[in-house]
């Protein structure tokens, strides 16, 4: 029989202090989790809009106050940010998410434009490309920001294409730019001068025989865009011919729709683009068409997270969030050496299913969602992370298993490698056009986030990207391609899903994010950065959930990590397995412990994170907005 030891008065005292010590070290950790911020939280009762710069965010409010709703408001905001080139344009590509509250459903929006006629891996191959290029007009995929702006209007706005575009067009005449985008024109000055249409928007100052001066606008200078503000015109006169001849409010938005790509705004497009050596087609553009879409959804812990499906990365997050949800994260402490590594493992077993099985839902073989959403999948994964160090050699799962199929690429994902080899190509001189983005610029590649809502239940999270600078501009349509062509891969070792093909999606990065509690809406939540948008996304999320933060810190995310782990989505598509970023939020014993473990850890000021956020207060019926300190972003609420 065991002898219980009962605990002296000594022994009892001692338990006390340690577990007064213990309560106090907690309050401390809660202390810093629960930081102050250098912007505060935003409340609104009737309406918030929260975007990538002020004077989107301004766009968006003059919307509410005449009487638009949420939609209007993204959709404004969406085309003042592509005419102010906040790392998209015109030409890019739009992903959104929708909650209507008639329905209480999420739609997806699915304006992503696809890879034209002639782009095969066979033709960049013979040019000595390893992938498709970063920029120029061989880098475009179809328009498909227009387009989806005017869907989402008119489908699910409440006011006139004329009214929505009004900002955008007021802009394109003319506004004062601000200075990142200013010396983002003179940085990328010897690209533009490529194109006579891209130097006369971006380099209005450009003197050949003063070459040493200035081409760009100056910081406060009024930029004007005279083109892009006709092509806009055009739209908005279309509406008013729609409008004028008995056509409803929808349809009138839809001829507009109509003159873009399959009008003269699409052969002038398709004829600067060719003459330049593109490959877009007046078919390419006819036969595009706006998707309206299902999310894919998760549940954790009781909040039902939405995400857009396989073309983007977004189901990373719930794949993360799958895995997660088998740990106690609060026993384990913020940012503990167990919560880092747990955190890390976590999303790099759901980066590399991204990597080699997340590309294009309308092409086959279809996507295993199914099993790469399964929770019994997660556990499996689960599975692989180790208490004391990194997982070795780890490749994607088999998530056929879990969704009764068998795996198409099974030889494939057995020679997968996280550091992908080189791919096969005729020669390498070509290859990226001198890559302009190194890898950790190309791995964060920033474009904007909107969220918006309002008080009849609308809400919208947007990620839109494309066309940013140096972008080809279509001749005089004054529309800056998109360059999305580069995440395609040209060697299916890399991901068979994703090899490049005409009318083709390339797997993109953006990614927007809804999450709903007892079917109301919780947050809207989306963030600019490339490869690192789900990470941040993550953690923001987490930041709410599982430790208290309020909306604003959350979004702040100071003391967020960072993973290079995964393929870059960009230029080389390189990866550094074991790369870990951190701040000094991380003590020196956790540093060191993880570095002990194998972690190649980076003391950082801050990791890049610039999240934007709308969290809805149930008790009090109100919304409060959240956005990061890092940029620009900026919200106003009302």
């Amino acid at each position: 029989m065991s002898k219980m030891i009962m605990p002296n008065r000594q022994s009892g005292a001692r338990h006390l202090l340690l577990l007064g010590c213990f309560g106090v070290l907690m309050a401390l950790a809660l202390d810093t989790v629960a930081q102050s911020t250098n912007k505060p939280v935003l409340m609104g009762k009737h309406w918030v809009a929260m975007t990538g710069k002020p004077l989107g965010a301004t766009a968006g409010a003059s919307i509410f106050q005449q009487g638009g709703n949420a939609v209007d408001a993204a959709a404004a905001m969406l085309g003042a940010t592509a005419t102010m080139w906040d790392t998209l344009g015109w030409g890019g590509e739009t992903q959104a998410l929708i909650y209507n509250p008639n329905t209480g459903k999420v739609i997806g929006i699915n304006a992503l434009g696809v890879a034209p006629t002639g782009a095969t891996a066979e033709f960049f191959r013979d040019k000595g490309m390893l992938y498709p290029p970063e920029y120029g007009p061989l880098a475009a995929v179809t328009p498909g920001t227009p387009g989806g702006l005017m869907v989402m209007v008119a489908e699910y706005g409440k006011l006139s294409l004329a009214e929505v575009l009004a900002p955008a067009i007021e802009m394109a005449h003319g506004y004062a730019i601000e200075q990142s985008q200013a010396d983002n024109m003179e940085r990328r000055r010897d690209i533009i001068q490529r194109w006579p249409s891209s130097s006369k928007v971006f380099l209005p100052h450009l003197d050949p025989d003063h070459p040493d001066q200035r081409a760009a606008p100056r910081a406060g200078e009024v930029f004007k865009q005279a083109d892009l503000a006709a092509t806009l015109e055009k739209l908005v006169a279309t509406e008013a011919e729609a409008l004028a001849v008995g056509k409803d409010r929808k349809q009138a938005i839809y001829a507009a729709y109509e003159r873009f790509y399959k009008g003269d705004i699409a052969a002038q497009l398709v004829a600067a683009t060719r003459a330049a050596g593109g490959l877009i087609t007046m078919d390419d553009l006819a036969n595009w068409e706006v998707k309206l879409e299902q999310p894919v959804t998760t549940n954790y812990r009781g909040v039902d997270v939405y995400k857009l499906t396989t073309w983007t990365q977004g189901p990373v997050l719930l794949q993360a969030l799958n895995i997660l949800e088998g740990f106690d994260l609060k026993s384990m402490g913020y940012n503990t050496t167990r919560y880092i590594h747990t955190l890390y493992q976590a999303m790099n077993l759901a980066f590399a299913d991204r990597d080699f099985y997340y590309g294009d839902p309308y092409f086959p073989p279809a996507e295993p969602l199914a099993g790469l959403l399964s929770k019994d999948y997660a556990a499996q994964r689960r599975k692989l992370i180790k208490a004391d160090g990194m997982i070795e050699n780890l490749k994607p799962g088999d998530p056929y298993a879990f969704q009764n199929g068998s795996n198409p690429f099974e030889r494939l994902r057995q020679q997968w490698t996280p550091v992908p080899p080189v791919a096969e190509a005729s020669g390498i001189d070509g290859f990226q056009q001198t890559n302009v983005m190194d890898h950790d610029e190309g791995f964060k590649a920033g474009t904007t986030s909107i969220q918006a809502a309002d008080a009849e239940g609308w809400v919208v999270s947007v990620t839109p990207s494309g066309g940013w600078i140096p972008a080809f501009i279509a001749g005089a349509t004054g529309v800056g391609l998109s360059q999305r062509m580069q995440s395609f891969v040209l060697d299916e070792k890399l991901n068979p899903y994703n090899v490049v093909a005409p009318g083709k999606r390339p797997r993109v990065t953006l990614t927007p994010s809804l999450a709903l509690k007892d079917g109301k809406p919780l947050l809207a939540f989306s963030v600019q950065g490339g490869d690192t948008q789900d990470q941040n996304l993550l953690q923001f999320l987490l930041n709410m959930q599982e430790w208290g933060m309020n909306v604003q810190q959350a979004a702040d995310g100071r003391g967020n990590i960072l993973s290079y782990q995964m393929q870059s989505s960009f230029g080389a598509h390189q990866a550094q397995p074991g790369r870990l970023q951190v701040t000094d939020q991380v003590a020196t014993y956790t540093r060191e412990q993880l570095t002990a473990m194998g972690y190649d850890v980076e003391l950082v000021e801050r990791t890049y994170n610039p999240t934007t956020a709308i969290w809805f207060d149930f008790e009090n019926g109100t919304m409060q907005g959240g956005a990061s300190d890092q940029g620009d972003d900026y919200g106003i609420a009302w």
